[in-house]
Formats: structure tokens, sequence, C-alpha cells
């Protein structure tokens, strides 16, 4: 059993990990601002912000691994690179994992290719640009970290989100730092199929300071 503390517990990832690691009987912590309206039995839900040290004292203290599931988004943008250099410096020299759930515009869009985000920022939206620089920000805070810190940062695919309406399948394919795709081209996963892949990687590690990405 692994003690688990998921930052942001209540969002469309961050419930997901935190509803399959119950399930597979860790002891787990979501943290959230918000009353979550539909608790999973056997969670400890604490209410407070990942920004308050306070907080962060009481959840990231002699824990396995501490997943941060927050959204950029809101009155959060621009305040989740702050958070991430926190928890480097109050992991480093731990036997604490450190996940990051990020999103695809830092994956190559194939071998040796250039980022999603290179060849897509010019025709994105400008108010989507800044919580998507916060994910590259971040990977590369991870990156740049203490060799004493042993991290790993989740790209979901291209499509990705609660607003998809994304089958659930119960799999999913793992991959690196190149964009996955499936044979008619789509690159997605639900919530729920990407906990398995991050719940998977907390219980058998294999991408140690590392990203990994995956689809169903």
């Amino acid at each position: 059993m692994a003690r688990i503390t998921v930052l942001g517990g209540t969002g469309y990832a961050g419930a997901a990990i935190v509803a399959e690691a119950q399930k597979r009987g860790h002891e787990v912590t979501a943290v959230s601002r918000s009353t979550v309206e539909q608790p999973v039995a056997g969670v400890d839900y604490v209410e407070g912000s990942a920004l308050d040290s306070e907080v962060l004292d009481s959840v990231v203290q002699d824990r396995d691994a501490v997943v941060v599931a927050l959204s950029p988004r809101g009155d959060m943008a621009g305040k989740l690179e702050p958070i991430v250099s926190e928890l480097v410096e109050r992991l480093s020299g731990t036997q604490t994992r450190l996940g990051y759930v990020g999103g695809a515009s830092s994956l190559q869009v194939e071998p040796g290719g250039p980022r999603l985000w290179d060849v897509t920022h010019e025709q994105l939206p400008a108010e989507v640009k800044p919580e998507i620089e916060t994910g590259l920000n971040a990977l590369e805070l991870l990156n740049s970290s203490p060799e004493s810190l042993d991290w790993f940062y989740v790209s979901p695919p291209a499509d990705f989100g609660s607003w998809l309406g994304t089958e659930t399948k119960g799999t999913y394919t793992r991959g690196g730092d190149v964009l996955l795709r499936d044979e008619s081209g789509a690159s997605t996963i639900s919530a729920a199929d990407l906990a398995l892949a991050i719940v998977d990687e907390i219980e058998q590690p294999a991408h140690r300071r590392a990203r990994f990405t995956a689809i169903a």
C-alpha cells in the first residue's frame, strides 16, 4: 500500500486518480479548494489551497507520491509554477515521488520532430496559451530539478478533457516523448484510463525523472 496525495483531487484527472488509487487499496489524500460533492469512500479529503504552505505541510510529508493534477485556469493561471518549485524544494532528497499531469503540447509530433506546441501555437486562441505554457514550464522545472528528486510527468494525448465525453475502455497504450495516435488517427483517452497508467507508474516505476504519455 502506498500513501498518495493528489493536489487537485476533485478535478477531471485528479478525481480519477484518487478513485483508482483508492480502489487498489492505497491510502489516498485528495486536496482541493472546494467541498467534494461525491466523495470516494475511504479517501481523506482536505479542503485547502496548494498555494498555502501550511496545507502542503499537512499533505506531502512521508508520502510515497504527490501528484499535481491542478488546472492552471481561472484564478490559478500563472500560479502552478511556484507550487512546482516549492514541491521540488520540499521533496528533493526524500523518498517521495513527484508526479505532474501536464498537457500534450510538449510531445514531439514524430520521433525527433518538433513539439506539438511548435507547430500549433500560432493557430491557438490566445486565451488557452497561458495554461499550455504552464505545462511546458512545469516540465522544464522538473528537468532542471536536483538529481535527488524522483519525478514523473504525464502528457495526456492531444484530445483530453471532460467536455469530450471520451469512452472509458479499461486499458491504455503507453509511450514516451512522442504523441501517440491509434489506427484511426485519434489521440485521446478518458480520465479513468489515464488514471490506470498513472497509478501503475506509482506502483511499478518505469519513468524515473522522465515523462510518459498514454492513449486508449
